[in-house]
């Protein structure tokens, strides 16, 4: 490590980085900084660097991961939108990871209740994956945002995905889980949740199973 340090001579990415920062008015957390995600600290695993773009308070009193399939079913997603609504009340921060099916239900159902909510990216602020939720992280930027452990030119690499992951298991009090495949990427950030102890709900979308007011206490 020492020696990796030592040889190190890309200043150049360096420079370039700190002006695309600049340029797009991007928050740069350390995580020594007070604005940093304290219960991501609880992971062992912890980012270095977060890269944030928004009006967010990453550390809000009620932070909830609510997660699920890519091919969500009509139910799971009016689901999400019920759940939502019903604990607006508590005024909870929502965050997912805005990829198609239960996470962009998701964030559109917090917009919907005047909630906070963070989409947690597997590739730099210079762009965004999928782009058809572009309008939707749009609309996020004004009361929550878009955050990443990402530089730019970091593409949507099928490896950064886990990695992803894991800052949205860290950073929440509890995570949901609507729909999931066996191996889907939803049950993995509920297994890294549980390896931080976090409270985590798979929700089997036929019932309830809890209320709202179980989870938010």
């Amino acid at each position: 490590t020492a020696a990796a340090v030592l040889a190190f001579d890309k200043w150049k990415e360096v420079d370039d980085e700190l002006k695309f920062i600049a340029r797009h008015k991007l928050q740069h957390l350390f995580f020594t900084e007070p604005e940093y995600p304290q219960r991501v600290k609880n992971y062992n695993d912890t980012p270095m660097m977060l890269f944030a773009k928004g009006k967010m308070n990453l550390n809000a009193p009620r932070m909830i991961a609510i997660v699920g399939t890519r091919h969500a079913t009509d139910y799971g997603k009016q689901w999400t939108e019920k759940f939502i609504e019903e604990i607006s009340a508590y005024q909870p921060t929502i965050v997912s990871g805005l990829a198609y099916g239960i996470d962009i239900a998701a964030h559109k159902a917090a917009l919907k209740n005047n909630l906070q909510t963070i989409g947690v990216l597997a590739h730099g602020l210079d762009s965004l994956y999928p782009a058809a939720h572009k309008s939707v992280a749009e609309k996020m930027l004004s009361y929550g945002g878009l955050l990443t452990q990402f530089i730019s030119n970091t593409n949507a690499d099928r490896e950064n995905f886990p990695e992803r992951n894991k800052v949205v298991a860290a950073m929440v009090d509890a995570i949901v889980v609507v729909e999931s495949k066996v191996k889907g990427g939803a049950l993995i950030t509920a297994r890294l949740g549980n390896d931080i102890t976090k409270m985590c709900l798979l929700f089997r979308v036929e019932s309830m199973m809890r209320t709202a007011a179980d989870v938010m206490h």
